[in-house]
């Protein structure tokens, strides 16, 4: 498998009080939340109320619409958020949002290698979620000088974030280490070697995967439809509180 590293010019900023997400609309895909430190408070117009804390992870599914808000509960708060778009005749299913706490991840560890396996399969062990388009999420931590070699279908679109690590070198006809914060993209192949050179430092990555769905992509700010007509009718859908947006008008978090 082929890589393309990505230096990232600018590290995130962490989301403090009073900042965050207040009320906001999303139709036509699905996100996952993954908090690395701190939390979030989640709440959206079908009464679904949680804090995310740090391990947590959150499956939100917007299909047809949701309104909910995202507010920092701690001073600071880091995490990644990912959206998977659906297929078209997935984007108007009924909204949903599911989580399950750090110590209900599935985890695997052998020869200095530890997977948190927040979708798909990994090492023996496999996510109880199940995405509208097959997808894996992968928090892989190596230890000093450990390594490790996870197979992605060759066919899916695959990059791994490095969170923590300088040291790490992602395997193919180069050998240069990758810096943290740094994106590195997969090309075609069935599988990716990974290994953490670091004498002193363990290294920590994300290996995300998906099957492409091959269709037409509109994004409107929180909106991915397939065409611009579709965008426009969910435009007009919001501002009309209809069509799975009835609450628009009437709904506020606490």
């Amino acid at each position: 498998m082929k890589v393309m590293v990505l230096l990232l010019l600018e590290k995130a900023s962490p989301i403090s009080p009073p900042g965050g997400f207040r009320d906001h609309p999303h139709r036509g895909f699905e996100s996952v939340t993954y908090m690395l430190q701190g939390g979030i408070i989640y709440e959206d117009f079908n009464g679904h109320k949680i804090t995310i804390h740090e391990g947590y992870v959150q499956w939100m599914t917007a299909g047809k619409g949701i309104i909910h808000s995202e507010m920092p509960e701690e001073k600071v708060n880091n995490g990644i958020q990912l959206w998977i778009n659906l297929p078209s005749f997935d984007k108007m299913i009924d909204p949903k949002a599911v989580e399950l706490s750090s110590s209900e991840i599935p985890r695997a560890e052998e020869d200095g290698v530890e997977v948190k396996v927040i979708a798909g399969e990994s090492m023996g062990v496999k996510s109880p979620f199940y995405t509208k388009v097959p997808i894996m999420f992968l928090d892989f931590t190596l230890k000093q000088r450990a390594q490790t070699h996870p197979t992605v279908p060759e066919s899916w679109t695959a990059f791994a974030y490095v969170i923590d690590g300088d040291y790490g070198v992602f395997r193919s006809s180069d050998s240069y280490t990758v810096q943290a914060h740094t994106v590195v993209v997969l090309g075609k192949g069935d599988g990716v070697s990974v290994l953490n050179t670091s004498s002193f430092k363990p290294l920590r990555f994300l290996l995300i995967a998906g099957e492409p769905i091959s269709e037409p992509v509109v994004q409107h700010g929180p909106f991915v439809m397939n065409s611009q007509a579709e965008i426009d009718m969910t435009i007009e859908d919001y501002r009309s509180a209809k069509n799975g947006f009835e609450g628009a008008n009437s709904w506020r978090p606490e």
